[in-house]
Protein backbone atom coordinates (compact mmCIF):
# COMPACT_ATOMS: atom_id res chain seq x y z
CA UNK A 1 0.00 0.00 0.00
CA UNK A 2 2.89 2.23 0.66
CA UNK A 3 4.72 1.90 -2.49
CA UNK A 4 1.56 2.37 -4.45
CA UNK A 5 1.21 6.09 -2.56
CA UNK A 6 4.96 6.38 -3.56
CA UNK A 7 4.37 5.75 -7.03
CA UNK A 8 1.46 7.83 -7.61
CA UNK A 9 3.46 10.60 -5.55
CA UNK A 10 6.20 10.54 -8.32
CA UNK A 11 3.58 10.22 -11.17
CA UNK A 12 1.93 13.25 -9.77
CA UNK A 13 5.36 15.07 -9.55
CA UNK A 14 6.17 14.09 -13.13
CA UNK A 15 2.94 15.34 -14.75
CA UNK A 16 3.29 18.66 -12.75
CA UNK A 17 6.97 19.20 -14.31
CA UNK A 18 5.49 18.36 -17.97
CA UNK A 19 2.66 20.36 -17.25
CA UNK A 20 4.90 23.37 -16.43
CA UNK A 21 7.64 22.55 -19.43
CA UNK A 22 4.59 22.46 -22.05
CA UNK A 23 3.08 25.50 -20.62
CA UNK A 24 6.87 27.09 -20.95
CA UNK A 25 6.31 25.76 -24.87
CA UNK A 26 3.26 27.05 -25.23
CA UNK A 27 3.74 30.68 -24.12
CA UNK A 28 7.91 31.06 -24.37
CA UNK A 29 8.07 30.07 -28.39
CA UNK A 30 5.50 32.42 -29.53
CA UNK A 31 6.40 35.36 -27.70
CA UNK A 32 10.02 35.19 -29.61
CA UNK A 33 8.56 33.99 -32.53
CA UNK A 34 6.05 37.27 -32.41
CA UNK A 35 8.67 39.49 -31.35
CA UNK A 36 10.88 37.90 -34.38
CA UNK A 37 8.12 38.81 -36.85
CA UNK A 38 7.95 42.04 -35.25
CA UNK A 39 11.49 43.00 -35.65
CA UNK A 40 11.82 42.01 -39.35
CA UNK A 41 8.53 43.93 -40.07
CA UNK A 42 9.82 46.87 -38.44
CA UNK A 43 13.31 46.86 -40.00
CA UNK A 44 11.36 46.54 -43.76
CA UNK A 45 9.80 49.40 -42.62
CA UNK A 46 12.57 51.34 -41.91
CA UNK A 47 12.30 51.97 -38.34
CA UNK A 48 15.13 51.99 -36.44
CA UNK A 49 14.88 49.64 -34.20
CA UNK A 50 17.73 50.23 -31.57
CA UNK A 51 16.33 53.67 -31.47
CA UNK A 52 13.03 53.07 -30.75
CA UNK A 53 14.32 50.26 -27.68
CA UNK A 54 16.13 52.77 -26.37
CA UNK A 55 13.45 55.53 -26.47
CA UNK A 56 11.10 52.98 -24.78
CA UNK A 57 13.39 52.03 -22.47
CA UNK A 58 14.20 55.62 -21.32
CA UNK A 59 10.28 55.39 -20.23
CA UNK A 60 11.02 53.04 -17.33
CA UNK A 61 11.90 54.34 -14.29
CA UNK A 62 14.60 52.25 -13.26
CA UNK A 63 16.12 52.74 -17.04
CA UNK A 64 15.61 55.95 -17.63
CA UNK A 65 17.19 56.81 -14.66
CA UNK A 66 20.40 54.92 -15.63
CA UNK A 67 20.00 56.88 -19.40
CA UNK A 68 20.27 59.94 -17.54
CA UNK A 69 23.05 59.39 -15.20
CA UNK A 70 24.84 58.28 -18.40
CA UNK A 71 23.90 60.93 -20.58
CA UNK A 72 25.13 63.07 -17.82
CA UNK A 73 28.64 61.41 -17.70
CA UNK A 74 28.86 61.56 -21.97
CA UNK A 75 27.79 65.15 -21.51
CA UNK A 76 30.35 65.97 -18.84
CA UNK A 77 33.71 64.06 -20.79
CA UNK A 78 32.45 65.80 -23.71
CA UNK A 79 32.83 69.20 -21.89
CA UNK A 80 35.85 67.93 -19.97
CA UNK A 81 37.53 67.01 -24.03
CA UNK A 82 35.84 70.85 -25.42
CA UNK A 83 37.58 72.58 -21.92
CA UNK A 84 41.13 70.76 -23.12
CA UNK A 85 40.84 71.51 -26.63
CA UNK A 86 39.95 75.17 -25.69
CA UNK A 87 42.77 75.40 -23.25
CA UNK A 88 45.27 74.29 -26.22
CA UNK A 89 43.81 76.63 -29.18
CA UNK A 90 44.52 79.47 -26.99
CA UNK A 91 47.84 78.10 -26.10
CA UNK A 92 48.51 78.03 -29.64
CA UNK A 93 47.20 81.26 -30.75
CA UNK A 94 49.17 82.33 -27.57
CA UNK A 95 52.62 80.89 -29.06
CA UNK A 96 51.61 82.49 -32.76
CA UNK A 97 50.97 85.92 -31.24
CA UNK A 98 54.05 85.59 -29.39
CA UNK A 99 55.82 84.21 -33.18
CA UNK A 100 54.33 87.37 -34.82
CA UNK A 101 55.30 89.83 -32.13
CA UNK A 102 58.72 88.60 -32.21
CA UNK A 103 59.18 88.95 -36.21
CA UNK A 104 57.23 92.58 -36.02
CA UNK A 105 60.41 93.64 -33.52
CA UNK A 106 62.89 91.76 -36.49
CA UNK A 107 61.24 93.50 -39.17
CA UNK A 108 60.98 96.86 -37.01
CA UNK A 109 64.80 97.24 -36.21
CA UNK A 110 65.32 95.86 -39.47
CA UNK A 111 63.31 99.33 -41.08
CA UNK A 112 65.28 101.35 -38.74
CA UNK A 113 68.51 100.06 -39.93
CA UNK A 114 67.40 100.50 -43.39
CA UNK A 115 66.50 104.27 -42.31
CA UNK A 116 69.43 105.07 -40.74
CA UNK A 117 71.62 103.47 -43.46
CA UNK A 118 69.68 105.72 -46.08
CA UNK A 119 70.00 109.04 -43.74
CA UNK A 120 74.10 107.97 -43.61
CA UNK A 121 73.99 107.26 -47.54
CA UNK A 122 72.48 110.81 -48.16
CA UNK A 123 74.57 112.69 -45.87
CA UNK A 124 77.77 111.02 -47.43
CA UNK A 125 76.53 112.15 -50.86
CA UNK A 126 75.72 115.54 -49.29
CA UNK A 127 79.78 115.96 -47.91
CA UNK A 128 80.65 113.92 -51.40
CA UNK A 129 79.33 116.97 -53.35
CA UNK A 130 80.03 119.84 -51.25
CA UNK A 131 83.40 118.42 -51.33
CA UNK A 132 83.72 118.22 -55.34
CA UNK A 133 82.21 121.61 -54.87
CA UNK A 134 85.15 122.89 -52.87
CA UNK A 135 87.90 120.85 -54.78
CA UNK A 136 86.19 122.71 -58.13
CA UNK A 137 86.30 126.20 -56.75
CA UNK A 138 90.29 125.29 -55.07
CA UNK A 139 91.28 124.40 -58.41
CA UNK A 140 89.62 127.47 -60.61
CA UNK A 141 91.69 129.07 -57.55
CA UNK A 142 95.22 127.58 -57.95
CA UNK A 143 94.61 128.30 -61.51
CA UNK A 144 94.23 131.81 -61.02
CA UNK A 145 97.13 131.62 -58.97
CA UNK A 146 99.68 130.48 -61.44
CA UNK A 147 97.75 132.63 -64.12
CA UNK A 148 98.81 135.73 -61.78
CA UNK A 149 102.33 134.20 -61.27
CA UNK A 150 103.05 133.66 -65.19
CA UNK A 151 101.46 137.51 -66.24
CA UNK A 152 103.44 138.87 -63.29
CA UNK A 153 107.89 139.52 -64.16
CA UNK A 154 110.07 137.00 -63.34
CA UNK A 155 112.02 139.76 -61.26
CA UNK A 156 108.86 140.26 -59.35
CA UNK A 157 107.60 136.40 -59.16
CA UNK A 158 111.05 135.36 -58.01
CA UNK A 159 111.90 136.40 -54.77
CA UNK A 160 107.81 135.79 -54.13
CA UNK A 161 108.32 132.28 -54.48
CA UNK A 162 111.54 131.92 -52.73
CA UNK A 163 110.10 133.53 -49.60
CA UNK A 164 107.07 130.69 -49.53
CA UNK A 165 107.70 127.08 -48.23
CA UNK A 166 109.16 124.25 -50.49
CA UNK A 167 105.71 122.46 -50.86
CA UNK A 168 103.92 125.44 -52.41
CA UNK A 169 106.71 126.49 -53.67
CA UNK A 170 106.99 123.68 -55.68
CA UNK A 171 103.34 123.36 -56.99
CA UNK A 172 103.47 126.65 -58.34
CA UNK A 173 106.67 126.01 -60.22
CA UNK A 174 105.86 122.81 -61.50
CA UNK A 175 102.44 123.96 -62.59
CA UNK A 176 104.23 126.96 -64.73
CA UNK A 177 104.98 126.52 -68.37
CA UNK A 178 108.49 125.44 -69.18
CA UNK A 179 109.56 129.15 -70.28
CA UNK A 180 108.00 130.83 -67.95
CA UNK A 181 109.41 128.41 -65.20
CA UNK A 182 112.66 129.31 -66.66
CA UNK A 183 112.85 132.90 -66.70
CA UNK A 184 111.74 132.60 -62.45
CA UNK A 185 114.54 130.16 -61.91
CA UNK A 186 117.20 133.11 -63.42
CA UNK A 187 115.97 135.47 -61.26
CA UNK A 188 116.79 133.46 -57.79
CA UNK A 189 120.07 133.03 -56.56
CA UNK A 190 122.07 130.32 -57.60
CA UNK A 191 121.74 128.13 -54.49
CA UNK A 192 117.76 128.69 -54.12
CA UNK A 193 117.27 127.72 -58.22
CA UNK A 194 119.79 124.78 -58.04
CA UNK A 195 117.82 123.51 -54.58
CA UNK A 196 114.50 123.89 -56.58
CA UNK A 197 115.54 122.17 -59.53
CA UNK A 198 116.64 119.70 -57.58
CA UNK A 199 113.38 119.16 -56.15
CA UNK A 200 111.38 119.55 -59.04
CA UNK A 201 113.29 116.66 -60.60
CA UNK A 202 112.69 114.62 -57.67
CA UNK A 203 109.26 115.41 -58.14
CA UNK A 204 108.54 114.47 -61.49
CA UNK A 205 110.83 111.06 -61.33
CA UNK A 206 108.43 110.13 -58.33
CA UNK A 207 105.22 111.47 -60.40
CA UNK A 208 106.42 109.39 -63.43
CA UNK A 209 107.25 106.08 -61.10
Amino acid sequence: MRKKTESNGMEELEESKISKFQWFLVIFIPLIFALTVALIVLTVAGVNVAEKAKEMSAKIPFIESGVKNEQQKDAARSDEKDSIKLEKLEMEIENKQKEIDKLEGIIDTRDKSIEKAEAEKQQLQIEMNQLKVSQSGNAKAFKDIIRTYETMAPKKSAPIIIEMNDQDALKILSSMKASTLAKVLENMSTADAARLTKKLSEQSTQEEG
